[in-house]
């Protein structure tokens, strides 16, 4: 028999949201999965992030994507808001994963769709995120909804004396009517003009200057 899948977009956590929540956390952490817990993160530390998700998700900052399996939380996804003004049509994708026991039902595709859906909808002009650099599966579901790597921090991120990749990626949901697009081009707030040539230092001369305050 096939399984019943649903999606469920709660605003608020009942007890057994927040121990199924917990489930899949933990067990996603413990098979060394990378959705940023060295450890399989205890309850209380789940139930803080569910209860701060959710608060975002009420405030109409966020919205938290719940994948059903036979009546049981299997997978999540999430979309935040950034906080500070100048990027408030910005949100970045987190803690989207699925419990091991539920791999191979197409669930993170579901639950991205629906993100980028809600994302859309809420106005969101661009959705961020960052993927450590071995979770090539995971690189490869991003990129078929259309995000593209923007940015890559070498060997930053710590798993014992391992380091990997930050991967940055992004995908745009579209711009309104009146929305300029300027880019990095000069003008606008906060633009500055371009040193001259004759005064800006010789690279030799800046590498002496940053080994000397060594």
């Amino acid at each position: 028999m096939e399984p019943k899948i649903e999606l469920f977009r709660p605003t608020d956590a009942d007890d057994r949201l927040r121990t199924e929540i917990h489930r899949v956390f933990h067990d996603v952490a413990r098979l060394g999965g990378a959705i940023g817990y060295l450890s399989p993160p205890s309850k209380p530390t789940t139930d803080v992030w569910l209860e701060d998700a959710l608060a975002a998700v009420r405030a109409g900052d966020a919205a938290l994507v719940v994948a059903l399996v036979d009546g049981s939380v299997a997978a999540t996804g999430l979309w935040r808001r950034r906080p500070e003004p100048v990027f408030a049509h910005t949100a970045d994708v987190e803690k989207v994963m699925a419990h091991p026991t539920s791999r191979g039902l197409g669930l993170g595709r579901l639950l991205m769709t629906a993100l980028i859906d809600s994302a859309r909808r809420a106005g969101i002009e661009t959705l961020a995120l960052g993927v450590r650099g071995n979770n090539h599966g995971a690189i490869e579901l991003y990129e078929e909804f259309g995000f593209t790597v923007w940015g890559r921090l070498p060997n930053v991120i710590e798993v014992d004396n391992e380091r990997f990749d930050d991967i940055r990626m992004a995908l745009t949901l579209g711009h309104g009517p009146d929305v300029v697009l300027r880019g990095s081009t000069p003008g606008g707030p906060g633009s500055s003009p371009r040193r001259p040539l004759s005064r800006r230092p010789p690279m030799s001369e800046v590498g002496e200057g940053v080994s000397g305050r060594r």
